[in-house]
């Protein structure tokens, strides 16, 4: 069974209607990146309370988001190959379509932990707020479970491993300019065939077949390639 490996962007929930990080101004909903997304945000400037207001708007938003076919057919591709997908999504709708192996490279929204508790310490919060004085049972302050700039992406190395394995890599929905994600192409084999699906034109020194599409229109026509492949 050939293996394929899947990046995800944010291009693949936009559809959704899950509103993308990088806009053009620069501002996630009119929130200043370094005040949401940084941990000196929230280690050191204390806007902790901003922050989790902030995660708590997505988590509402997220509940009443639906999976769109792109990341159904995403799923569906486990009927015939190994899949693995590495996201740099925070949503949950890759496991809500039903897919099985997901790596989330920036974390997961609806999970948490405490703020001085190690990655791995996370637990399942599903869609509900965090508010200050939320604790855990060691009395810390319970943080989303988000990467936040400025921290390590502790699950990079589980999908540099998936791509290096890979026969076919798909990058659905992202310009391949956010460092670390972006560089997993760079871990692909040689003859390993890599295909793109977004509808911009993207820069990058590694060969790949363009499919100039949103993830919907696109994750249909790249379908139609994969099962001529089986």
């Amino acid at each position: 069974m050939k293996k394929i490996a899947v990046l995800t962007g944010a291009g693949i929930s936009a559809e959704s209607g899950i509103s993308t990080f990088r806009d053009s101004n620069g501002l996630w909903e009119n929130y200043p990146v370094e005040q949401v997304a940084t941990s000196d945000s929230w280690y050191v400037f204390g806007r902790k309370a901003l922050m989790l207001d902030f995660y708590n708007q997505r988590r509402r938003g997220l509940k009443d988001c639906e999976p769109n076919l792109a990341h159904k057919i995403v799923a569906e591709l486990e009927q015939d190959f190994d899949v693995t997908v590495a996201t740099q999504n925070i949503d949950d709708l890759h496991e809500r379509a039903g897919s099985t192996r997901i790596i989330h490279l920036h974390g997961e929204l609806t999970k948490a932990r405490g703020e001085f508790d190690d990655y791995y310490s996370a637990f399942p919060i599903g869609y509900e707020d965090i508010n200050i004085g939320d604790l855990t049972k060691k009395g810390q302050q319970i943080r989303p479970h988000i990467v936040w700039f400025g921290e390590a992406v502790p699950e990079l190395e589980k999908a540099e491993k998936a791509v290096r394995n890979a026969d076919i890599m798909i990058v659905i929905g992202t310009s391949l300019a956010v460092y670390p994600a972006a560089g997993l192409v760079y871990y692909t084999r040689p003859g390993t065939e890599i295909y793109l699906i977004d509808p911009k034109d993207v820069a990058s020194s590694v060969g790949f077949t363009h499919i100039k599409e949103k993830a919907t229109v696109g994750m249909q026509k790249m379908k139609e390639i994969l099962m001529s492949k089986k």
